[in-house]
């Protein structure tokens, strides 16, 4: 494409008069901002509907359970999936330091990534049983922590190539188009699921893999210029001290306790299908239209809260947080004060979707944020130390599952709404960095 037309497409999408304006990038990064920007849209809408694609939560539980594989393995898809690639951050930051152009970092994460879910595939083909869940956990594992490469990567050369008050549209717009396609994903698990055939997961994994791939390719015409590699000492000594910014950065430590408590977007979702299971009959029709709900919430929801980002990414993660909260108590409220739309099938979905939409807020109001904290190799510290924390919160948060024996589902989703007004009202009292 010439730059004339990368100048046009780049000026839509942005939709500002000042669209050629850089603020926090260099004059060399200035100068190619319109190429970068669109790289990045189409990198990450490739990656993110390799996600929706290979979703843990969907379609490789749904794969394990046609495996025959015991139950255990289906329960720690997404945990491991999750914390997997945020835990080992701080240890991944300290090689990303000393990388000058860090875009092949992100390069070597999704073609590991794309291998990893073809061994998937291979599984799906191969093994049964426990042989197939040990194997497939295994190359989960891999993945997981390939994910960590890219995530540490993504943000800081997002921050190095897109100015303030477009990094947020980068995200959105990816959002919006996987989004699109992912509600054709849901169709076809709504279809499909009921036949117990492997062969459509094989076909979905390789094409999930041939995603990543083509992220990879993508990314890599990035023109990212060299920049700062200090900090790159020692990993483990390097991350125990990047630790130390918990207690000296006030700023940085009340976002990650935002961050923490809006973790109820994510940790409320599998809750709403428990609940959905128990007060319906159509559990299989009801996890198809779970799947669209949240390609459409994708679709409809992202370029808003990407355009929203930019102007203020608190507020952001303010009103999403409030959004995730609310979609909780109340559905809760009319499943318990009528007694027959708590049989409908379209209920869960509805609220689903809702919750999707303030997930998504939630998602890209704190990686503005803190993308925007910082510059330089601070950002990457921000990034790494957060994501660490965030994936040791994640692992206890999700121990909250084992309440199930003592509380009904709807006291769960309840609990998981408080940490979500919690973590609204943290955002609020968080200084604007946009």
């Amino acid at each position: 494409m010439s730059s004339g037309k990368l100048e046009s497409v780049y000026q839509r999408l942005v939709n500002e008069e000042d669209a050629r304006v850089c603020r926090d990038i260099d004059d060399n990064a200035c100068r190619v901002v319109p190429g970068n920007f669109l790289l990045q849209i189409t990198t990450q809408f490739l990656t993110k509907l390799g996600d929706a694609i290979a979703n843990p939560k969907t379609v490789l539980a749904w794969l394990l359970t046609a495996l025959s594989a015991p139950g255990i393995f289906v329960a720690f898809l997404v945990p491991i999936r999750e914390s997997g690639s945020l835990i080992p951050q701080l240890l991944i930051a300290a090689w990303v330091r000393l990388q000058a152009v860090r875009k092949w970092t992100f390069v070597i994460g999704s073609l590991l990534q794309a291998l990893s879910v073809l061994a998937m595939a291979l599984v799906a083909v191969s093994l049964t049983g426990t042989a197939a869940g040990l194997m497939l956990l295994a190359a989960l594992v891999v993945f997981s922590l390939s994910r960590g490469l890219c995530s540490v990567a993504s943000k800081d050369v997002l921050g190095k190539t897109v100015p303030k008050t477009r990094r947020g549209r980068v995200s959105g717009w990816s959002e919006f188009l996987a989004g699109l396609i992912t509600i054709g994903v849901g169709v076809v698990l709504l279809t499909d699921s009921q036949q117990g055939d492997t062969a459509i997961y094989l076909i979905l994994l390789a094409t999930a893999a041939g995603l990543w791939l083509a992220g990879a390719g993508t990314y890599a015409m990035i023109r990212e210029f060299p920049g700062a590699t200090e900090g790159g000492g020692n990993a483990i000594r390097e991350a125990v001290s990047r630790l130390s910014l918990l207690r000296s950065d006030q700023t940085f430590r009340h976002f990650v306790l935002a961050r923490s408590l809006l973790l109820c977007s994510a940790l409320s979702a599998p809750f709403f299908i428990m609940l959905a299971h128990q007060r319906t009959d159509g559990a299989v029709l009801v996890l198809g239209l779970f799947v669209i709900a949240d390609g459409l919430a994708s679709l409809v929801s992202a370029p808003f809260w990407g355009r929203f980002a930019d102007l203020s990414s608190r507020r952001v993660m303010v009103l999403a947080g409030a959004g995730a909260a609310v979609s909780g108590i109340g559905l809760v409220g009319l499943v318990h004060a009528h007694d027959g739309l708590a049989g409908s099938q379209w209920l869960y979905p509805v609220f689903f979707f809702l919750l999707a939409v303030a997930h998504a807020g939630v998602r890209l109001g704190r990686k503005t944020y803190i993308v925007d904290l910082a510059g330089g190799n601070r950002r990457t510290d921000y990034v790494a130390v957060s994501n660490t924390v965030i994936g040791v919160v994640l692992l206890i948060a999700g121990s909250i599952g084992a309440l199930t024996s003592v509380l009904p589902v709807s006291a769960i989703i309840l609990i998981l709404a408080g940490m979500g007004l919690a973590g609204a009202w943290m955002s609020w009292h968080l200084p604007e960095v946009t």
